[in-house]
């Protein structure tokens, strides 16, 4: 807008009136207002979008929790169905005894593994590792490492008793069950509501730590 000489607005001073003045008042009013209104209508929009945002990560994070629940639930369910009777399927052994879940502690008193299911007689130990599916080698791998800590940082209930070891699972790889028995493993599989020992290879001789 140009600006405007001290005579022209003086001369433009003398076309204004009450009337129009108080116009040209209501009108800014309601420009303002009407900012105003903007303003607040994006602040709603934006309060609402991160109302339901955050909504949307709290139904993820339960929805997370939830499936993460169900797979231990689920894995839960395995184990005791495996634990179920599991010494009976080696009666040369004798392994008249079960524990579930037996933290394994070091030195420090810091827990560095667990046992799923753990068979005891008064010579010799069982210790099992539980899958939900054993369809990976370093399933395998991990119970090797497991059971050398097993026998680096022996529980009361293995002591100095002679140890070995098996894998069971919900469902087991055929190429995993060959390598786990290549490793002195003992394969159980779960079939229906018992557990089933698959037959081992001809000369298999388990593995002692």
């Amino acid at each position: 807008m140009a600006r405007m000489t001290a005579q022209e607005a003086a001369e433009w001073g003398k076309t204004l009136s009450f009337e129009k003045v108080w116009a040209m008042f209501a009108e800014s009013d309601q420009r303002h207002a009407e900012t105003v209104e903007i303003v607040r209508e994006v602040g709603r929009r934006q309060a609402e979008n991160e109302k339901l945002l955050a909504q949307l990560e709290k139904n993820v994070d339960r929805v997370t929790g939830n499936v993460g629940g169900l797979n231990r639930s689920l894995g839960e369910l395995i184990e005791t169905l495996i634990a179920a009777r599991l010494w009976e399927k080696f009666p040369q052994y004798g392994l008249a005894r079960a524990y579930q879940r037996l933290p394994l502690y070091d030195e420090k008193n810091v827990i560095r593994t667990d046992i799923d299911i753990l068979l005891v007689n008064t010579d010799m130990c069982m210790a099992v590792e539980v899958k939900r599916e054993l369809d990976h080698r370093r399933d395998v791998d991990e119970h090797l490492k497991r059971m050398q800590l097993i026998r680096q940082y022996p529980p009361e209930q293995v002591g100095n008793k002679q140890l070995v070891g098996a894998m069971a699972g919900g469902v087991v790889d055929a190429d995993v069950k060959k390598y786990a028995y290549e490793s002195g493993f003992f394969v159980l599989e779960l079939t229906g509501e018992s557990v089933h020992l698959i037959p081992p290879p001809e000369g298999f001789e388990p593995k002692k730590w």
